[in-house]
């Protein structure tokens, strides 16, 4: 059963091919809302894939899944409005020019404008403003980000935050649409012990909160609802890569910032403003 904040995922013999082969095949998964999933595997078994499949951004070639009830592919348009993705390499990365004020400006304003009623555009600029102001701190806090320890505050250029500030940031950033879902690729990468340990409890609360949590990582923490990437799409016997991901770090199918990440991209204009509201671009 979904609730309003957080949306169950489920799926049965679950997989998607790209040019290059499966990048993974015949997984299976049931969790409740407000789960933490994590998507574990080494870099090329398809965790990355299998992250954007579930929120809506790549088509799966074979089997069944739903999240929040919503079934994919059929709904994919659907399931990208209830879903939001933290950091993502090639599709939802930070600006490192950009400072964390600006970033957390233009994502309160677009989510404002795709997201918001006809009533809520209507409402006085100060009332816009104080509202803006609410999600982006409530955002902050449940990222556990303070932007007041900062070097520069919220002045602060993304390019000179650590890597876990970065994350907080990203998945801040995530928050302030108020997701039922939050996605988050590479969540252990280049992290020390200490810093790995506070961004699973991070997305630990995040998850207490409501909000069902998917996770890509190397290595699943305890408790977490696991899936492997690894066992599901294996490896041709003759040696070639059949992952279904680039070597080199690309992903099977070509990026569309438009829409899906997909072959077939979702040019609609529901589309357009679902990636545009995630990507934080305009």
């Amino acid at each position: 059963m979904d609730s309003p904040h957080g949306a169950s995922v489920t799926a049965e013999n679950f997989g998607l091919k790209g040019p290059r082969g499966w990048a993974f095949r015949g997984l299976a998964v049931d969790a409740g809302p407000g789960s933490l999933v994590a998507i574990e595997g080494p870099s090329g078994s398809g965790r990355t894939c299998l992250l954007l499949a579930l929120t809506g951004r790549m088509r799966p070639s074979e089997g069944q899944a739903k999240v929040g009830g919503l079934r994919l592919p059929r709904k994919m348009a659907a399931v990208r409005r209830i879903a939001a993705l933290g950091p993502v390499p090639g599709v939802s990365e930070l600006d490192p020019a950009f400072t964390v004020a600006e970033h957390l400006r233009e994502r309160a304003l677009l989510q404002r404008r795709f997201d918001g009623s006809l009533r809520a555009l209507l409402r006085p600029r100060a009332e816009r403003i104080a509202t803006a102001r609410g999600r982006i701190d409530a955002a902050l806090d449940a990222a556990g980000l303070d932007p007041a320890t900062l070097p520069k505050g919220e002045r602060t250029a993304v390019r000179d935050l650590e890597r876990l500030e970065a994350l907080r940031l990203s998945i801040a950033l995530a928050l302030i649409g108020g997701p039922r879902l939050l996605a988050v690729d590479d969540t252990d990468l280049k992290l020390s012990d200490a810093e790995r340990a506070e961004a699973w409890e991070l997305l630990r609360s995040v998850a207490a909160g409501g909000t069902t949590v998917l996770a890509v990582c190397s290595q699943a923490p305890e408790g977490a609802i696991t899936l492997r990437t690894d066992t599901a799409a294996g490896s041709d016997p003759t040696g070639e890569d059949t992952t279904g991901e680039d070597p080199t770090g690309e992903d099977p199918a070509r990026e569309d910032p438009i829409g899906e990440v997909t072959p077939e991209a979702d040019t609609t204009e529901e589309g357009t403003a679902d990636a545009f509201a995630e990507t934080g671009r305009a």
